[in-house]
């Protein structure tokens, strides 16, 4: 029996519920992420809110602002060299990630004070999330879910051929860049629970744990945003009762359910192809079918 003595206090309550919205918003743009291998995408915009929180911590201006205009900048820019210029989708990522992470480095080497911020926003400090905190990620899920329905047809079409999606005139570029807005939604929303560094783990982990069950999207997305909330509650007592930092816990208890459930999916699968085949021979009727007779019969 688990003990409830964390459930007690408040700032522990108010971590579980804000780590719970992150995981339902984490699971739902997870499972396009994986199905559209867009993880290197999560990757790079995580690390590129670094200048953004950076420079608004040391203007002492809202980091959650500095967050959101990195954010943007940072897809915008990906967005931009990937139509305009003739670098792939990949590398146009990858020069980014490094500028970014780059000039974030830069600012913060000009902060003395800055180790504790930049602690907190490597690895993220869940414990600390207030209730206007909640109210933003609420807002954030609303927002994530509603873009998901609309766009929804057109990601799936965008995900088999963006050919198709263009021919049934469900504008896949639209798509893309909601896609690609919907990455930068999750990886701002999620930065305070798991870290910048982290967030890829909460993003693709939960979606892989679901995906080993099931194909059918919406399905993936709810056994992903139910295996994020149960990383999050392990988390966060092994964080209590061990004194780890609960952003990592969170973001290790997430890999070891992916890690659990491809294990059991494929002793499943094992199980179900050592059972024997048993095989009935067919009955011989004692009466002979009379020639002439409905065929229909004899095909049942």
């Amino acid at each position: 029996m688990i003990p409830l003595s964390p459930f007690a206090t408040e700032f522990f309550a108010r971590a579980l519920l804000g780590g719970a919205l992150v995981a339902v918003i984490c699971g739902i743009v997870g499972t396009w992420v994986v199905i559209r291998g867009m993880a290197f995408l999560g990757e790079a915009i995580g690390h590129g809110l670094l200048p953004g929180v950076a420079l608004a911590t040391v203007l002492g201006l809202p980091v959650l602002g500095g967050a959101v205009v990195s954010a943007a900048v940072m897809s915008t820019a990906v967005g931009a060299l990937q139509r305009r210029g003739r670098l792939s989708y990949d590398t146009s990522i990858g020069l980014l990630f490094v500028a970014m992470l780059s000039l974030g480095v830069i600012i913060v080497s000009h902060s003395r004070s800055f180790a504790t911020d930049a602690t907190a926003l490597l690895f993220g400090d869940v414990l600390a999330i207030e209730a206007s905190d909640i109210a933003i990620l609420a807002a954030a899920l609303a927002a994530t879910v509603a873009i998901t329905l609309f766009f929804h047809r057109a990601f799936v079409a965008s995900a088999f051929d963006r050919r198709i999606a263009a021919a049934l005139g469900l504008r896949p570029r639209l798509a893309q860049v909601a896609l690609t807005g919907l990455v930068t939604l999750a990886v701002v929303a999620s930065f305070q629970a798991v870290g910048t560094l982290l967030v890829v783990g909460l993003l693709l982990a939960p979606a892989v744990a679901a995906r080993a069950w099931t194909t059918r999207i919406p399905t993936i997305m709810v056994g992903a945003s139910l295996a994020g909330i149960v990383a999050v509650v392990a988390g966060l007592l092994a964080s209590w009762y061990w004194g780890t930092a609960a952003g990592a816990s969170i973001a290790a208890a997430a890999i070891g359910g992916a890690a659990l459930s491809a294990l059991a999916r494929r002793a499943v699968a094992r199980s179900a192809s050592r059972e024997p085949t048993t095989t009935t021979a067919p009955r011989r009727d004692s009466t002979r079918t009379p020639i002439g007779s409905d065929s229909a019969e004899r095909t049942v």
